[in-house]
């Protein structure tokens, strides 16, 4: 009877272990169908997903001025004016001081290669004058047998940067809208669903943009911690150009890896064409100090914080994004597994919890779902 009764329970389990592997296949295969069609449609999604960034950054300042009595029209364009003369200026700071110093910068080049070449020429590389030109004949001849792949490196880099600029026209305009009409999406949601959907949808929805919000935030924040940290050290070290370079480091904290790297390269070559090799070491030497840091120390405990993610998972995030879509993937992966552990919070809550749920009001440009108005 015993051995009966053992027999039905290990049926009964490998059946339900069969159902959770069948049912985690159709999650994962459904999650594939949705990358894929997101793939396709990535000129569409990645403007998207800039709007909705600069809109997490822009919204306090219209929310400030819609409580202040100005029309919803009138407050985001302002704000979307004040967005585009803010990001000029930023380019302008960064654009005179280099203009301005480039008859210097140039000079520093010159005796840099000089005084590497000079270096190169002693012990114990004694490397001779005829040395070097054949190298650099060789250089020129590989770079002449080359010139169809320059050309075609040339064009993909003209249509990424055409891309670029259109992205950006594209999010602006979807930031005006958003900061404009955003309010009215989730009461419209809720008028559009049916039952339970109508509460459940826009609550998570509510949730997962205050989440996006906090991740934005949060990166700036760090951001901003690197470009204080880098640009003390290169006033203390006396390396020109310091402001523009903070603002630089500032900026390209939110393009993950490739950001800090081209930020912690100029910075790194400025001080060696200016200062010299000892000073240019010093700086690639804070610049990794702080990036180390950064990721992680500062980042993931701030992120976790904000986001409710613990470190490692931040780390582990950053990490499977960036192997899966590259940067942008790395960009992307974080905000994407808070809102996910946000909606599986809240779809865990209400399995444990037969109370429906009522709408808390929250800071969000999107307030919480009013009823449907009845029309008798």
């Amino acid at each position: 009877m015993s051995a009966t009764l053992r027999s039905t329970k290990a049926t009964a389990a490998l059946r339900t272990a069969a159902r959770v592997s069948a049912e985690s296949l159709l999650v994962l295969l459904m999650a594939g169908v949705t990358l894929w069609i997101l793939g396709h449609m990535w000129s569409v999604v990645w403007p998207l997903v800039v709007g909705l960034f600069l809109t997490t950054l822009t919204w306090p300042l219209t929310r400030f001025l819609r409580r202040h009595g100005w029309p919803p029209a009138l407050a985001a364009g302002a704000v979307t004016v004040s967005f585009l003369l803010l990001v000029a200026g930023v380019l302008a700071l960064i654009a005179v001081p280099v203009a301005s110093q480039s008859g210097e910068l140039s000079k520093g080049v010159i005796e840099g290669i000089g005084r590497l070449r000079g270096w190169a020429a002693g012990p114990p590389l004694n490397i001779g004058d005829d040395q070097i030109s054949g190298a650099l004949d060789t250089a020129m001849a590989r770079l002449q047998d080359s010139v169809g792949s320059m050309v075609t490196a040339v064009a993909t880099g003209v249509g990424t940067v055409f891309n670029g600029v259109v992205t950006a026209f594209l999010a602006l305009f979807l930031m005006f809208f958003f900061l404009k009409d955003g309010p009215r999406f989730l009461p419209w949601l809720a008028r559009q669903l049916p039952g339970r959907l109508a509460v459940d949808l826009p609550i998570m929805a509510e949730r997962s943009w205050n989440t996006l919000g906090a991740f934005v935030r949060s990166q700036a924040f760090v951001g901003l911690l690197d470009a204080v940290f880098i640009g003390l050290g290169l006033w203390f070290l006396d390396v020109p150009l310091v402001l523009p370079l903070a603002v630089l480091t500032f900026v390209s904290a939110f393009v993950p890896i490739i950001g800090a790297l081209f930020a912690g390269l100029v910075a790194v070559l400025i001080a060696l064409v200016s200062n010299g090799v000892t000073d240019a070491l010093i700086v690639l030497a804070l610049i990794i100090v702080v990036q180390q840091l950064e990721g992680n120390v500062f980042q993931p405990m701030i992120q976790s914080r904000g986001l409710g993610l613990h470190a490692a998972v931040v780390l582990l995030a950053v990490t499977l994004g960036g192997s899966l879509a590259g940067i942008v993937g790395s960009l992307l992966a974080v905000p994407s597994a808070a809102i996910l552990a946000v909606i599986w919070n809240y779809l865990r809550d209400q399995l444990t919890d037969d109370d429906t749920p009522t709408p808390t009001p929250d800071e969000a440009p999107i307030p919480s779902p009013t009823p449907a108005p009845t029309t008798s």
